[in-house]
């Protein structure tokens, strides 16, 4: 059943594959402010390697962004990722630029950030105003391949009961234009100002997103379905679900940590779909409080888990999921990423090390800032206490 709407196809797409997309910003080694210089790094890159759409240009002229092949296992992503990384330091070093990430830069102003040309991103700017401004924000992206269209939704739906844990975990942007915001994750909250972005809408029926589509692109809310930024998506043209909802990680090894917990809940759901379960749903008010409560209180947030309203610590239910999940991993080839999570509950995710880091640096932003670009460097979390910053002597 179409119902009148417009008709999407979801393209073939091996089961379970994988593949992550990694926003990086181009951080001043002299100042550590960001740097709008990523038509010069592009420039270069391409002149020296050939023009690839793995390496590529976003939305502010500060930022870069890495992507993955698809692959079945997350090591693979991981060594495309660092491959590319790899490839863009001799460039960037000449250009006294460092490589960071995180959900913000702990420091810069969105007003002094400067868009692509690009006309696509020209319009949504001139749309959306202020808050089209303030899109100084840092993402992963984790695809999943599926192989029955008709799985998509419930995947989805299942996944709404989990995304705000994913979100807490993946959690890197306290701080705003030099302010600490009180929240663990200020992107969510940027971030879905805009029209279509956000928590996702709940469907039953394919014809009933198709529908919602063609509503979308008759009155304008959007010109074409990648417009549609919802924290969890459907990406038709890869035949994918596309996970939105992490903050950047400001590391390789948690960045991998988050994409095996995502690819390891697909496959689990989609084995339970097999075995012709219901899987479990939320209402969506629920979702956006836990939306909420997990963009404010991270790690230490208390989620609603069912349709009964039950809830449980985040830490709580994120080591229960990552035990049960561990078999999935395992036949996936992500056990080890996968207990990585258990590293971020232990230590702190992103938001709580960078307090810990200002705590320890008398609020210095730009102590942070360093310690986002040494993390970077690591491919791995650095302990807040082990970490010392003297500006000069970094020069």
């Amino acid at each position: 059943m179409n119902n009148g709407g417009m008709a999407v196809t979801f393209a073939p797409s091996d089961r379970s594959t994988v593949g992550i997309e990694w926003e990086l910003q181009l951080v001043d080694k002299d100042s550590l402010d960001l740097r709008q210089s990523a038509d010069a790094v592009l420039t270069q890159i391409y002149d020296k390697h050939g023009k690839t759409e793995h390496i590529v240009q976003e939305m502010l002229l500060n930022t870069v962004e890495i992507t993955s092949h698809p692959h079945e296992t997350i090591m693979e992503c991981g060594a495309d990722l660092a491959g590319y990384a790899t490839q863009l330091r001799p460039i960037t070093d000449a250009l006294r630029i460092e490589l960071a990430t995180a959900g913000s830069h702990p420091f810069a102003r969105p007003l002094f950030q400067r868009v692509t040309e690009s006309e696509r991103y020209a319009e949504l700017v001139k749309r959306t105003q202020y808050w089209g401004r303030q899109m100084l924000l840092y993402g992963i992206h984790v695809h999943v391949g599926v192989e029955d269209r008709a799985k998509v939704l419930p995947l989805i739906r299942a996944l709404l009961t989990r995304f705000a844990h994913i979100q807490s975990l993946s959690a890197s942007s306290p701080y705003w234009a030099g302010e600490d915001t009180g929240y663990a994750s200020n992107r969510a909250m940027v971030f879905q100002q805009l029209p279509t972005a956000g928590v996702p809408r709940q469907f039953d029926h394919w014809w009933q997103y198709e529908s919602y589509l063609t509503d979308m692109l008759n009155t304008g809310v959007i010109d074409s379905i990648d417009e549609i930024r919802w924290d969890i998506r459907p990406a038709p043209r890869l035949g994918t679900i596309e996970v939105r909802v992490c903050d950047a990680a400001s590391n390789l090894r948690e960045t991998l940590a988050l994409a095996a917990l995502i690819q390891s809940l697909v496959e689990d759901f989609s084995t339970r779909l097999d075995a012709g379960e219901s899987l479990p749903t939320v209402p969506e008010w629920f979702v956006d409080e836990n939306k909420w409560r997990s963009a404010r209180y991270g790690m230490d947030a208390v989620l609603i888990l069912d349709e009964a309203g039950t809830q449980e610590h985040v830490a709580d239910t994120t080591l229960r999921m990552v035990e049960e999940l561990e078999p999935t991993a395992k036949r996936l080839g992500c056990l080890e990423q996968l207990g990585w999570v258990r590293d971020i509950v232990r230590d702190g995710a992103g938001y709580q090390r960078q307090r810990r880091v200002a705590e320890n640096h008398g609020g210095s932003l730009e102590a942070v800032t360093q310690y986002l670009v040494d993390e970077m460097k690591a491919d791995r979390p650095i302990a807040p206490d082990d970490f010392t910053y003297a500006r000069e002597e970094r020069r």
